[in-house]
Parts: structure tokens; C-alpha cells; sequence
């Protein structure tokens, strides 16, 4: 790849729709926050390199709830979210979506209400500074049971934000069914939230089907094994439902063995939606900017199929009309 084309996407406008706040954390920012609360960290939650230190998906998330663990207060969420839109925006993101987990804040003892104010006082100083634009998918967590999502769902609905656009759901892949959650999801739905869920990356193609025909969904977490099935490929497009596809964290957790047997271009062929994402960018080693470098570099995307892709990226946000049509204006 030329110096000039990684300098031409490196100010390329950006769009990120799948990142996980509490995955978002750097490894310095773990350790101030953990001082500053008088938090004593996992041992081994790092390596020699400053990076996280996990080898398999198991030791992933045990990494992912240590780095969690040190948050305590509304300032933590601020300055994770602000933060992480600081390096985002680095790279030419002018829009952003992340996940936020009540559940996650729950578990340390944090209300809802401290961690929304965090995030959405991170969000306006980052617009301010900066000039991005973050929003928040608010997410029920799959292994801890439809009734747990019911409540978060519930709790969303009735304490609506503006900065609160959609609502999702991770965790693991294997447990319940994505019908199981449809009682969570219809009450975001009816209360005017759009939704996602992840699917299609540790299960196949079946969990996607089981989504899109069981929960009001326009878009789909990853959903890259989706390509296992041609029928499906075919339904996604019919219906425009986007995927958020995630190169790098498909590496990193091993759902292919290299970019090279990624299916993102067999995807993109297909006619069907798609944004590039980090997912949870520190402890995958990448950034939304090193995605789409990757994308001319290691896919054979020009520059304006990369500027193509941020475009479907802002027409599958859950961003509301006026911000669509402003960002998408930038994008040109």
C-alpha cells in the first residue's frame, strides 16, 4: 500500500457502530483509574508490553472483567468514553457508537444513572474538544437470562436519554436463543429505539436467522458467518439489515485463522451492508483507523470503497435524521 493512499485514508471520515465501552479502556488509563479508587488490579492483567494479557477467548473475558472491576464512579465512565472518542477522532472518526452494559456497572455497584451521566459528560467534551459525535447503545448481557434483559430493557425505557439510540445484546453466543430475548427487545423497539444484537460470529449462520426472523433488528453484531450460508446472505441483503464486521476481533478470537480467509469482501459482493469496527480495540490491538488501513492493505479496498463503507455505516447508525444527513455531508 502507498504512503499516499494510507495518508488519504488516514483522513478518510470514519464511522464506528461497535465498540464496547468497558473494552475501550487502555491499559494506562486502567491503572490511574484503579490508583485513583484504591483498587488493586489483577495480578498478570498485563504483559511486559503494556498490553492485556489473555491467550484464549476464556482468558479474554476474565481480562475484560478485571480492567471493568476498577470502575466505581461517573468520572471513571467519563473518562473512558472520553478517552476512547479522543483516539477515535485521531484517526478521522467522526461518529461513534458504543455499547454501555448496566449490568457491568451494576456488578460493582454503580448505578445506571451514574454511569449514563459519565458517559454523556465524556461525549459532550469530546464533541467539544474534537468534534465527534458518540452515542450509546445501551446492552443486556445473553448469559445472564432473558429475565435479567427484561429488566434493563424496562429500566431503559423509562429512563430515556437522547444520546441513547439503541439497544443490543453480547455475551455468550451459546446460551438461550435470540427468541428468548424478543420480550426485551419489543419494549425497546415500541419505545423508538432501534436494535442489534451480536450473532454469527462464534455460532453460525443459524444464529443469525434466528435474530433477524425473531427480533426487530436492523443490524447484526458482527454476523460475518452469515457467508456459511448463501440463502441468508441473500435474505440480509433483501432486507437491508447491516452487519457490524469486526476484522481484527475475528483475528484476535480466532472465528478465522488470518485476514486472509475473512469473508469481508465476499460480503461486500453480496451487496449487504457493512460497517468496520474495533469492537474492543485495546485488547485486540487495533483501532476503527487500523481497520480501515486494513481494509486497502489486507482486503484490496480502494479509497472509495472505503469512503462507500462509511457512508453505509452512517445510513445503518442509529443516529437520528438531522445528524445522518449533516455527517453524511462530511463523508461526501
Amino acid at each position: 500500500m502507498s504512503e499516499l493512499l494510507a495518508t488519504q485514508i488516514q483522513k478518510l471520515p470514519k464511522v464506528e457502530l461497535h465498540s464496547h465501552l468497558e473494552g475501550c479502556i487502555q491499559p494506562d488509563l486502567v491503572r490511574a483509574i484503579a490508583a485513583r479508587n484504591n483498587i488493586s488490579l489483577k495480578e498478570g492483567l498485563f504483559t511486559s508490553d503494556n498490553e492485556f494479557a489473555w491467550n484464549n477467548f476464556a482468558e479474554f473475558l476474565q481480562a475484560y472483567d478485571a480492567a471493568s472491576f476498577c470502575l466505581r464512579k461517573p468520572q471513571d465512565y467519563r473518562d473512558i468514553m472520553y478517552t476512547y472518542l479522543q483516539q477515535c477522532a485521531a484517526e478521522g472518526t467522526i461518529y461513534a457508537e458504543t455499547f454501555i452494559s448496566p449490568d457491568h456497572a451494576a456488578a460493582v455497584g454503580m448505578s445506571y444513572d451514574d454511569m449514563l451521566s459519565g458517559c454523556v459528560e465524556g461525549i459532550n467534551d469530546a464533541e467539544c474538544d474534537f468534534g465527534i459525535v458518540g452515542r450509546l447503545i445501551v446492552s443486556c448481557i445473553r448469559h445472564l437470562g432473558p429475565d435479567q434483559a427484561l429488566k434493563v430493557a424496562q429500566h431503559l425505557v423509562e429512563h430515556l436519554h437522547p444520546y441513547i439510540v439503541g439497544f443490543g445484546m453480547g455475551g455468550n453466543e451459546s446460551m438461550f436463543t435470540q427468541a428468548d430475548f424478543a420480550p426485551a427487545f419489543n419494549i425497546a423497539s415500541a419505545a423508538g429505539l432501534a436494535c442489534t444484537t451480536h450473532a454469527g460470529e462464534i455460532l453460525g449462520p443459524e444464529s443469525v436467522w434466528d435474530a433477524i426472523n425473531n427480533l426487530p433488528v436492523t443490524r447484526i453484531g458482527h454476523g460475518v458467518r452469515s457467508i456459511e450460508d448463501p440463502d441468508l446472505m441473500t435474505e440480509l441483503a433483501k432486507r437491508g439489515i447491516a452487519l457490524e464486521v469486526c476484522p481484527g476481533s475475528n483475528i484476535a478470537l480466532s472465528v478465522y485463522p488470518d485476514l486472509a480467509s475473512h469473508p469481508l469482501n465476499s460480503i461486500l459482493k453480496a451487496g449487504i451492508s457493512i460497517s468496520l469496527n474495533a469492537d474492543d480495540a485495546p485488547f485486540f490491538a487495533t483501532t476503527v483507523g487500523s481497520e480501515y488501513q486494513s481494509g486497502a492493505k489486507d482486503f484490496g479496498l480502494d479509497l472509495e470503497q472505503l469512503r462507500d463503507i462509511s457512508r453505509m455505516a452512517m445510513q445503518a447508525s442509529f443516529a437520528d435524521a438531522d445528524t445522518k444527513i449533516r455527517l453524511l455531508a462530511v463523508i461526501g
